[in-house]
C-alpha cells in the first residue's frame, strides 16, 4: 500500500496571486503574518502580496529574518514574531529556505512540546496540523508549497535536520510564474536542477511507484527543454511557467517516495560549507548517477534519456546510463554550474565529516544503490 499526500488547494498561473484576498476572506482570515527574506523585499516581489493586503484592508505584518540555509534560530525568531503579531495564518512568500522556515514555525505553534526545533528532525508525525499556512513560491525548484518536508540547520552542529511531516503541508499554494521574473540567472539555474534532481532521485528512488514515476517523467521532459530558456532569458514567461510547473508536479512525487544520496550529500555541504542547496544538487548529480546505475535503478536511466530527447532504440542499458549521466552534466554547464567542490571552498580535510553528516542523513536510506560512508567520501573526493 502507497500513500500520497498533496495540497487541498493550489492555483497555477500568471497572476494567480490576486486570487488571495478573497481566499483569505472565504476562509475567515483577519490578519496575515508574511514570511519572507531581505532578498524578495529587496527586489520588489513582497510588494506585489502586500499591495493585495492594502488594497483589500488586509492587515498584516512582515518577518524576514531568514538565512538562504535557514536556521533554528531563524525558526525561533519568527515564532515569537507571530506570537506577538497575533495573526491567525501564515502567509509564506520566498524559495525553499522561506517556506522551510514557516513551515517550522507553524508546526511548532501547534506542538509547542517541539520548541527545540531538533527534536523535529526526520520523519516525525506531530500530533497536531500545523497553524494555517498559504505557500507562494518565487522560484521554481524546492516544490516545499506541495511537499511533507521541510529543512532547518542546526547551527551548533552544522547539520541540516531533514524534517518529514504530513502535517505541514500548506493549506493552499499559489504558484505565480510571474512572481518568478525577477529570479536572477544564477538562482534560475541551481533551482531548477534542484528541480531536476529531485526528478531523477524519485525516479529511480527504492520507494518509486508507478505514479510517481510519472510526475518524475514529466518533470524531467519539462526541465529538459525549458531551463536553459528560463536561464537565458528571465521574461520567457512561457518557459518560467512550464519550470514552475515541472517543480511542483516532481514535489507531489517526491515529497511521497524519497530521494537519494546527491540530497543527503547536498544537505551535508549545505549546512557545513553554506553551499546553496540547488548548486550543491548541480554539482554532484551527474557523479551520484553514474554511481548509482550499478543498482536496480539502471532500467530507468533509459527513460531518461528518453525525456532529453534522446532515442534509444537499439541502445543497451550501459549505453543509455552513459547518454542519461552526458545530457545532465550538459545541462549544468549550458545554465553556468560546473564548479569543481574546491572553487566552492571544500577541502580534503573537510571530506570524513561531509561523509559522516551525508550517511546519516535521512535521504540516504533511500538511496537505489546500497552505500557507505567510505563510497560517498570516494564520491566527494572525486568532485574536488
Amino acid at each position: 500500500m502507497n500513500r500520497y499526500i498533496f495540497n487541498e488547494c493550489v492555483y497555477f498561473g500568471c497572476d494567480a496571486r490576486n486570487c488571495l484576498s478573497e481566499e483569505l476572506r472565504k476562509r475567515g482570515f483577519k490578519k496575515v503574518f508574511l514570511v519572507t527574506d531581505e532578498t524578495i523585499i529587496k527586489c520588489g516581489v513582497s510588494e506585489k502580496i502586500t499591495s493585495i493586503f492594502n488594497q483589500n484592508n488586509i492587515k498584516y505584518s512582515v518577518f524576514s529574518d531568514i538565512k538562504p540555509n535557514p536556521t533554528t534560530q531563524n525558526v525561533k525568531d519568527g515564532l515569537k514574531a507571530l506570537k506577538k503579531a497575533k495573526a491567525d495564518v501564515i502567509v509564506a512568500l520566498g524559495g525553499g529556505s522561506v517556506i522551510d522556515t514557516a513551515k517550522a514555525i507553524a508546526i511548532i505553534k501547534e506542538n509547542k512540546e517541539h520548541a527545540d526545533v531538533l527534536s523535529l528532525a526526520g520523519a516525525v508525525e506531530t500530533k497536531n496540523r500545523c497553524f494555517p499556512l498559504i505557500a507562494i513560491p518565487t522560484t521554481s525548484g524546492t516544490a516545499a508549497e506541495v511537499t511533507i518536508n521541510y529543512v532547518i540547520t542546526d547551527e551548533n552542529t552544522k547539520r541540516k535536520l531533514v524534517c518529514i511531516d504530513p502535517h505541514d503541508v500548506p493549506i493552499m499554494s499559489i504558484v505565480d510564474s510571474e512572481l518568478m521574473r525577477t529570479m536572477p540567472a544564477s538562482l534560475t539555474a541551481s533551482t531548477g536542477m534542484d528541480a531536476l534532481t529531485h526528478a531523477i532521485e524519485s525516479l529511480i528512488t527504492k520507494g518509486a511507484t508507478d505514479m510517481s514515476d510519472m510526475f518524475a517523467l514529466e518533470a524531467i521532459r519539462t526541465i529538459a527543454r525549458y531551463l536553459e530558456r528560463a536561464y537565458k532569458n528571465g521574461d520567457d514567461l512561457e518557459a518560467r511557467e512550464k519550470m514552475a510547473y515541472a517543480q511542483y508536479v516532481v514535489g507531489m512525487g517526491f515529497s511521497n517516495v524519497g530521494l537519494g544520496i546527491v540530497h543527503s550529500m547536498a544537505h551535508a555541504l549545505g549546512g557545513q560549507k553554506d553551499i546553496a542547496h540547488g548548486t550543491a544538487n548541480a554539482m554532484l548529480l551527474s557523479t551520484v548517477m553514474k554511481y548509482n546505475a550499478e543498482s536496480p535503478s539502471k532500467p530507468k536511466y533509459r527513460l531518461i534519456a528518453e525525456c532529453f530527447g534522446i532515442d534509444c532504440s537499439g541502445k543497451t542499458d550501459d549505453e543509455c546510463v552513459k547518454v542519461a549521466v552526458k545530457e545532465v552534466g550538459k545541462l549544468a554547464k549550458k545554465v553556468g554550474i560546473s564548479k569543481s567542490l574546491a572553487e566552492v571552498g571544500v577541502k580534503e580535510e573537510d571530506l570524513d565529516v561531509l561523509s559522516r553528516d551525508a550517511f546519516v542523513d535521512i535521504c540516504t536510506g533511500g538511496n537505489p544503490r546500497q552505500t557507505s560512508i567510505e563510497d560517498i567520501k570516494k564520491l566527494f573526493k572525486s568532485l574536488l
